[in-house]
């Protein structure tokens, strides 16, 4: 497959999110959320009413439209495709469901080598529907950037030996330390699932990627560097080619900065346990940084988010300062259903004056 820059993919030097990312000047301070799309807008409660989930991700009109939702409302200055982690899998012939209120379940957990043997492989045919979607809202999305996105191969595999999503891993962190090369056969599976994925979403003509490691924060620095990122790079460096910005995100990985900047993406994400500008000494010069405001505190009135937001982006200015090549303002995590969307729309608008 051609993983070179798509031949027919838009051309956006002025949009403030790759600006920002190349450490090039921007027109305003780029800002868009994790989850933008999603409970927290009544426009998605009501086009998503009676349609399950996974269904929701494999319809391509659906997801072109609940992706653009919140770039009418918020004015953010990038869509993310409308998805969700475990699509790939699900595509691949996996028996999973999304339960609500719980996440994602699988019916045949992954325990041992036979059953990573047995694992299916993703085709790029299997998600063509999710490349239906990125065709459709290119065509829509004028110069804002649109973000794919995939789960990073640690974070499908706890799902997967899981069964679940898990407080403590306990099954993951077993298979990883007592069998490391079924551990490392898995990785290097999901690996590939995940590039085709990747792939499938550059082809179609997203403009940047963002790889979620969800569930890296329950690793200790050297387990992350033995178990985890050699197959984070894997992946990373599989999609290089195409020449659009990569984004990696991980969920209290504040200890693990510096490796996860190591393996490849241009743009690290940050939660909100860590200033900007010491994630930014942690990562090491030459990559932007994304995040960082607590969801919580979008709850906390206005007088407080106005403060969090100007302390973050203070950080920010103090992290480009100390060698990151720029800033993209998100959140350190996803939004919250029940957030009210004036206050997003209201934060965007604040981080564009400043």
């Amino acid at each position: 497959m051609n993983t070179d820059t798509h031949s027919s993919r838009r051309q956006l030097p002025d949009a403030p999110l790759l600006a920002a990312i190349a450490g090039r000047a921007t027109s305003r301070r780029p800002v868009w959320f994790m989850r933008q799309a999603g409970r927290s807008l009544p426009e998605y409660r009501k086009i998503r009413a009676g349609i399950g989930m996974l269904d929701s991700c494999f319809d391509p009109e659906l997801v072109a439209e609940i992706t653009l939702q919140p770039v009418r409302r918020h004015d953010v200055d990038a869509a993310i495709l409308f998805s969700d982690i475990v699509v790939p899998l699900k595509a691949a012939g996996i028996d999973l469901d999304i339960v609500a209120g719980t996440g994602p379940v699988i019916a045949n957990p992954v325990r041992s080598a036979a059953d990573v043997a047995a694992l299916p492989v993703l085709h790029v045919e299997q998600v063509d529907a999710v490349s239906k979607a990125v065709g459709l809202l290119t065509k829509e999305l004028g110069q804002t950037a649109l973000i794919g996105f995939a789960g990073a191969p640690f974070t499908l595999a706890s799902y997967l030996v899981e069964g679940g999503p898990s407080r403590n891993h306990e099954k993951t962190k077993a298979l990883m330390r007592s069998d490391p090369a079924t551990w490392h056969a898995l990785l290097d599976a999901l690996a590939d699932t995940t590039i085709t994925f990747l792939r499938a979403q550059i082809d179609a003509g997203v403009d940047a990627v963002q790889l979620f490691d969800s569930w890296a924060g329950a690793l200790s620095l050297a387990d992350y560097r033995e178990f985890v990122l050699p197959h984070s790079t894997k992946v990373l460096s599989a999609v290089s080619a195409a020449g659009i910005p990569k984004i990696h995100f991980g969920v209290g990985t504040g200890e693990l900065l510096g490796a996860m900047g190591e393996a490849g993406a241009d743009v690290v994400g940050v939660d909100w346990r860590i200033p900007l500008d010491d994630a930014a000494r942690r990562v090491g010069a030459g990559k932007a940084l994304q995040g960082n405001l607590d969801p919580a505190v979008l709850f906390a009135g206005w007088d407080a988010v106005e403060s969090e937001v100007r302390r973050i982006v203070g950080e920010a200015d103090r992290a480009v300062d100390a060698g990151a090549t720029g800033h993209v303002f998100n959140l350190g995590h996803g939004v919250l259903p029940d957030t009210d969307p004036d206050v997003l729309t209201r934060v965007v608008e604040l981080v564009h004056s400043l």
